[in-house]
């Protein structure tokens, strides 16, 4: 017999305790009393039944009764002073407390890293616990060939997964510090573009949701980060407000960007002018389709941009602005812009298009995503990568009700960024070199906004 404060919890323990699990052991042994066997080791490290233990010492039980095995017979608890009623309500607190407990996801995940786990964890149950853990660690050699472990959002920002999630809060957070650089990309607008509120939106200063769509300054980082170099040149065929080159200028990039409306282009200008002191974005006040001609002497390390969503926006009334244009007439410029652009890309480099479906007049898809990977390929690129980027719901929870129940629409609350290959992977690769979020130091390049 020993005292139950002389053992000691398992730090190593890859299983918690929700509130509601812990509450329902300690009611557990209150009502029918201690039922469930322990291990222990010779230190008296609680190997197997941390949860018991401590449901046990908040119902007030004090001993515990040792019984030293080599693992060669199995150890019964004989209760004796249970009514029917009782056996079958601690048979029922037994198995709920076994399914409110949770996994603790960083543990486990260091575990797997320590030993191998596979005998009690396949692939897949391993993933959908620790997939989505921002804390997940990468292991690789260094040059003296030991392990060397890191963080994967220390080497990316996020974890350079198919799905991004815009939703979360350090997401949310970059963002927030982006946007404090003075960066307002809804100048230049008008306030009514959307026919229906994009994704994409973002609320004023004044907290009042203005309905355009302004583009995401923290995917649009992790895109200059993951596929571009350094000093790189980054052409953008549908500029649009004043994000992706304010954006690029802060990371030392080159941005070229295009844009068909003069009011957008002197907006974005006269926030350049306030925040990018340094190597300037520029953009050209121009239609995408003389692209190749207004950029002849460009010779592109990637192109980025957020076309028009077909009619979804529209942008002017002037008929060069492709968002005027019927789909078939809009898909046919749209993949001459494409095929332009991409001629003024360097060899090995890459290509990233951010942009999400469309319904026409009926209320179907014009597959307005494989139109545009379509034609990528048909400008000779390859289908490299692809991602869902989950965006913020909004008002999408206030609509999508009603949208079931008249139509069984899905709300959409994602986009779809695409990503292409021009010439050899490995050689794209080494051009942009290392990927380190951390490469440049927030303090110093931004100033205290990004820390």
């Amino acid at each position: 017999m020993t005292s139950i404060n002389d053992l000691k919890s398992d730090h190593k323990n890859a299983r918690k305790r929700t509130n509601q699990s812990a509450e329902l052991i300690q009611e557990s042994i209150k009502r029918y009393g201690a039922a469930r066997s322990i291990v222990i080791d010779e230190d008296n490290r609680i190997l197997a039944g941390n949860g018991t233990i401590e449901g046990a010492k908040a119902a007030g039980i004090k001993n515990v009764r040792i019984i030293e095995t080599a693992g060669d017979e199995i150890i019964a608890v004989r209760r004796t002073d249970l009514t029917e009623h009782e056996k079958v309500g601690l048979a029922l607190a037994d198995n709920r407390t076994s399914d409110l407990s949770d996994w603790d996801s960083e543990m486990l995940h260091q575990l797997s890293q320590e030993q191998d786990i596979s005998p009690w964890f396949d692939e897949d149950d391993l993933a959908e616990i620790i997939g989505d853990d921002p804390d997940s660690t990468s292991a690789a050699p260094d040059g003296s060939g030991n392990i060397i472990k890191q963080k994967l959002s220390d080497s990316f920002g996020v974890a350079p997964f198919t799905v991004l999630n815009a939703r979360e809060g350090w997401w949310q957070e970059r963002k927030k510090s982006w946007l404090a650089l003075g960066i307002k990309s809804e100048e230049g607008r008008d306030n009514d573009l959307l026919k229906s509120l994009n994704t994409l939106a973002q609320k004023s200063d004044q907290g009042e949701q203005k309905n355009n769509s302004i583009f995401d300054p923290v995917l649009c980082e992790l895109a200059y980060r993951w596929f571009s170099p350094q000093q790189g040149i980054i052409l953008d065929p549908f500029a649009g407000g004043s994000v992706r080159g304010i954006v690029a200028s802060k990371l030392n990039r080159q941005y070229i960007g295009c844009e068909l409306r003069e009011e957008q282009v002197l907006a974005n200008r006269q926030q350049a002018d306030q925040i990018c002191q340094e190597l300037p974005p520029v953009w050209h006040c121009m239609d995408s389709m003389n692209i190749d001609k207004v950029c002849k002497d460009v010779q592109a390390d990637f192109i980025f941009s957020c076309p028009p969503y077909a009619d979804l926006e529209v942008y002017s009334d002037n008929p060069k602005d492709l968002s005027t244009l019927k789909y078939q007439d809009f898909l046919l410029a749209y993949r001459e812009i494409i095929a332009k652009s991409c001629g003024q890309l360097k060899d090995d480099a890459f290509a990233c298009f951010v942009v999400g479906e469309v319904r026409d007049k009926k209320g179907n898809y014009y597959n307005f995503v494989g139109d545009t990977i379509q034609a990528f390929i048909d400008a000779g690129l390859s289908y490299y990568n692809e991602a869902i980027l989950l965006t913020c719901i909004g008002a999408k929870a206030l609509t999508a009700g009603k949208g079931m129940t008249a139509t069984r629409k899905l709300g959409k609350v994602h986009q779809n960024v695409l990503v292409f290959l021009k010439g050899n992977a490995r050689k794209a690769v080494e051009r942009c070199g290392e990927c380190s979020f951390g490469e440049v130091d927030p303090a110093e390049e931004f100033g205290e906004v990004l820390q």
